[in-house]
């Protein structure tokens, strides 16, 4: 609690002592005092409290027209009033007309302490919806940068680079955590750049086995291999004065690897089966979540190829990085889904802004748009509030477990979305299990899983199961 501020205002110096003493010492609140009415607006002029306890009758100025001017200039500050003999019937007056409570001499300590603990929340609660406002405002007036929203100092300071490198063809690497944008980060990059007017081509480097991608990436010849009926174009030679994403580039496999260095290097390619190579202008993109500098330790990713793609690093901001700017985006989600589902009556009620705002977010902004993205689609009375957020039973709150799986919550879930929810909890906690049981060895593990040692790897990778904590866990 520190770092709230409270201003008690009373006649009496004995009690304004009092009550100072009591909230420094329970609450660890920095209080001020005020003998007046006037001495009060004075000290909030300039020192603006959280919190006001007053007393309803003093000289001058009383506690309800004190109470009214505090509304006057600003109305999120949470009012208490004290109230002595004769005074009861005005006190309940002014709270009717939104002074927040009220409680008479003498006071119990313990009621004060929670009142006034209550009241912080309600002013808290107040100057977030306010900034919520302002930002709603603000944001109607404005367009979002190539789908970023915010403008907290780390977020202009990542869309400043993104228009300086933008114009040039220099390879960049983008990092960053799942769900901070990365492949929004390369659009940008790529809409930005005098290579717009041709469509950028991504490669979902995970998704696609080693034999596949190869020929994805540099095409092959008809006759190449089994099933070459017929010549292929690679996505270099797609991406010919464009731009090419190579998304998750940490889990390609070390023979690729080769190959794309030789494509950074002479700027051509040679398709599989074919003796010549063909000419290409692509301005590389590489993403990753991963720690590659580790994987080049372990001797999974080419060092070399490394500093080919590392001549310029832009990392992505997390959640907690942007803090400040979760306002704006709550705004633009709920905006942007309230449209998309046509609930434009729907209303974003206080409590559900709160839980947000609260909430760390550990998916970052994908983690936050899904939810809200739910929320509105499946709100039912046109008032989304907290409970419709459904964020205590999230998956994402959690390590997830196959065996705990509160399958319930993914009922209003479409199919393809619950079913790769109930696939990944599983499979994290089946290869946690397997390969603790190996004592951290892939090789064994993938033995005993029934499987080959690439293929277990790329779904540590894909699922970014922690070996080295778990080898450490058997010792």
């Amino acid at each position: 609690m520190t770092n709230r501020r409270i201003l008690v205002v009373d006649d009496e110096p004995d009690m304004r002592g009092l009550l100072a003493r009591l909230l420094k010492k329970k609450g660890g609140y920095e209080v001020r005092q005020a003998d007046s009415g006037d001495h009060g607006l004075e000290t909030i002029a300039f020192w603006r409290p959280d919190v006001v306890i007053t007393d309803i009758k003093m000289p001058g100025m009383d506690g309800v027209a004190f109470f009214r001017r505090i509304r006057e200039i600003d109305p999120t500050i949470t009012t208490i009033i004290m109230t002595g003999f004769g005074t009861v019937e005005l006190a309940v007056e002014t709270l009717k007309n939104g002074a927040y409570d009220f409680f008479e001499k003498p006071f119990d300590n313990n009621q004060i302490i929670h009142a006034v603990a209550r009241a912080m929340e309600r002013t808290e609660l107040l100057r977030q919806r306010q900034r919520f406002e302002e930002l709603n405002r603000k944001l109607s007036d404005q367009g979002t940068f190539y789908g970023f929203v915010g403008t907290s100092p780390r977020m202009q300071q990542m869309q400043d680079l993104l228009r300086r490198l933008a114009p040039s063809s220099m390879t960049v690497l983008i990092r960053g955590e799942s769900g901070t944008g990365k492949e929004l980060a390369a659009r940008a990059l790529h809409a930005l750049s005098g290579r717009a007017d041709r469509p950028m081509v991504t490669v979902n480097c995970p998704a696609l086995p080693e034999q596949i991608l190869e020929s994805e990436l540099f095409g092959y010849r008809r006759g190449a291999f089994t099933g070459a009926d017929r010549d292929k174009a690679g996505l270099f030679l797609e991406a010919d004065h464009s731009t090419l994403l190579l998304d998750e580039i940490a889990d390609i496999p070390v023979s690729i690897q080769t190959k794309l260095l030789r494509v950074l290097q002479e700027k051509e390619i040679q398709p599989l089966g074919q003796n010549r190579s063909y000419p290409v202008d692509v301005r590389v993109i590489a993403s990753t979540n991963q720690a590659i500098e580790e994987k080049i330790g372990r001797g999974e990713f080419r060092e070399d190829l490394f500093y080919r793609l590392n001549v310029v690093t832009l990392t992505m901001p997390n959640l907690d990085e942007i803090s400040s700017d979760l306002p704006a985006l709550i705004h633009h989600f709920f905006n942007r889904f309230r449209t998309e589902h046509e609930r434009q009556d729907l209303v974003l009620d206080d409590s559900a802004v709160q839980a947000l705002l609260q909430r760390r977010w550990r998916g970052n902004v994908r983690e936050l748009q899904n939810v809200i993205n739910r929320a509105v689609l499946l709100d039912r009375d046109g008032r989304l509030t907290r409970q419709d957020l459904m964020l205590e039973d999230s998956l994402s709150a959690q390590p997830a477990k196959a065996d705990d799986v509160p399958f319930a919550t993914l009922h209003d879930f479409p199919y393809a979305e619950a079913k790769e929810e109930v696939l990944r909890s599983f499979s994290e906690s089946y290869l946690r299990a397997a390969i603790q049981r190996a004592e951290g060895n892939i090789s064994l593990a993938a033995k005993a899983c029934g499987m080959e040692r690439q293929a277990l790897q790329r779904l540590v990778r894909r699922y970014q199961i922690p070996v080295d904590d778990l080898k450490r866990g058997t010792r």
